[in-house]
């Protein structure tokens, strides 16, 4: 826990709401609001669903403000990123936070006051080559240019796990010291349930990275009465629905019908060919859910001697260790439990003292260094169309 003398900190933090970027930035908020520090947590790309914005206004103490705008990683966005780097800056220089934490790349670059702090979740670059097996065509060259200077012009960079941090090295040749900061989740939002024999799983059924179709192929290979349930959109990019074949398809659920879920589940699936942390394997573990995930850097990382590992494109080996594990109770409690005790480690409190220690470096760095030249200019306007969702202030 934070020092209670420790003097609280102001945060800008941004946030996207798609993926699971919304939820850490949620529960890390909560966490930092938890010792008295404050956060505005700024929500960029598509708004928050009514849900998002109920779980944001919960966590005492938290500001959210919301500018919609198209992100980094999507179609031809960048005038909008320009109108909302412009944006961010006015709202820096008004607001005057302590630390400005950063869950996009393109934003390091900005002249803020305060120091920066940018976090790889996920990056274009290293979801392509995981999926694709190769390196992302030269469409991804701007992204690549812009992605390379936040990097360059953060006061800090950090990543989930080890193995995403090396990814932001390798493919945006960027290597400076970088900080591991694991995500966190609340145990107590979450039940060890009467387990049922269930295979659960959750994604997007239409997601190469999450492969859900090797789970598809590798679902006759269970013994009745088990069954294989995943939770998730069912439409792709295009509208179109795609076809869950032997696969029980739940949709998208609500927090507390996803936690019934994991509850109820004895084993959770996650045959991942990309997964920089991997968010639902944490919340099944919690449930005491065995884990059988792909065999990739990340997920060994955080589970290696807690979970079966399978080739992410090897169908037939994911069956036969489903198959194995529905078999034999025996070992599926021990995995459950194993994953259960290695999950407690990745607390809220934990997740948040990391990223505190590393704001309070950021803050030491510059107190000692500051910078020889302040930033040109007085603040941008607001653009047409920013919404404020409460007005805000420290």
């Amino acid at each position: 826990m934070d020092a209670p003398e420790a003097q609280p900190l102001r945060v800008l933090m941004t946030t996207d709401t798609v993926g699971g970027v919304w939820q850490h930035s949620v529960e890390l908020s909560r966490a930092l609001s938890d010792w008295g520090h404050r956060v505005v947590l700024v929500a960029l790309g598509p708004p928050p669903t009514p849900r998002q914005r109920a779980e944001a206004h919960a966590v005492r103490g938290l500001v959210l403000q919301v500018h919609s705008g198209a992100l980094e990683w999507m179609h031809e966005p960048w005038d909008e990123v320009r109108r909302t780097g412009d944006w961010l800056l006015a709202q820096a220089t008004r607001l005057r936070p302590d630390v400005v934490h950063l869950n996009q790349f393109a934003f390091g670059a900005l002249p803020f006051d305060a120091p920066t702090l940018v976090v790889a979740h996920s990056c274009v670059l290293s979801w392509w080559q995981g999926v694709h097996g190769e390196a992302a065509p030269p469409q991804w060259d701007r992204y690549r240019a812009a992605v390379r200077a936040g990097l360059e012009g953060a006061g800090a960079i950090a990543a989930p796990t080890r193995a995403m941090l090396a990814a932001v090295g390798r493919h945006h040749g960027v290597h400076r010291h970088g900080h591991v900061l694991p995500n966190g989740r609340d145990p107590r939002r979450f039940v060890v349930g009467t387990k049922r024999p269930h295979v659960l799983s959750a994604g997007r059924l239409w997601d190469p990275a999450k492969n859900l179709d090797a789970l598809r192929a590798a679902a006759p290979a269970l013994p009745a009465p088990w069954q294989v349930r995943v939770a998730g959109p069912v439409c792709g990019p295009d509208g179109q629905s795609v076809d869950a074949g032997p696969l029980e398809a739940l949709g998208p659920l609500p927090p507390n019908s996803m936690a019934r879920a994991y509850a109820a589940a004895a084993i959770y699936a996650l045959p991942a060919r990309y997964e920089p942390f991997g968010q639902t394997a944490l919340e099944a573990a919690l449930s005491g859910c065995a884990l059988v995930l792909g065999d990739i850097d990340s997920l060994r990382e955080l589970w290696e001697g807690a979970a079966l590992f399978v080739p992410p494109d090897d169908a037939s080996a994911l069956g036969r260790a489903l198959a194995g594990l529905a078999d034999d109770e025996p070992q599926r409690r021990a995995l459950a439990l194993a994953a259960r005790a290695r999950a407690l480690r990745f607390t809220p409190h934990a997740m948040a003292s990391a990223y505190l220690s590393l704001y309070r470096t950021l803050l030491r760095d510059r107190a000692r260094h500051p910078p020889r030249v302040p930033p040109v200019g007085g603040p941008a306007p607001l653009p047409p169309g920013a919404a404020q969702t409460p007005a805000s202030s420290f």
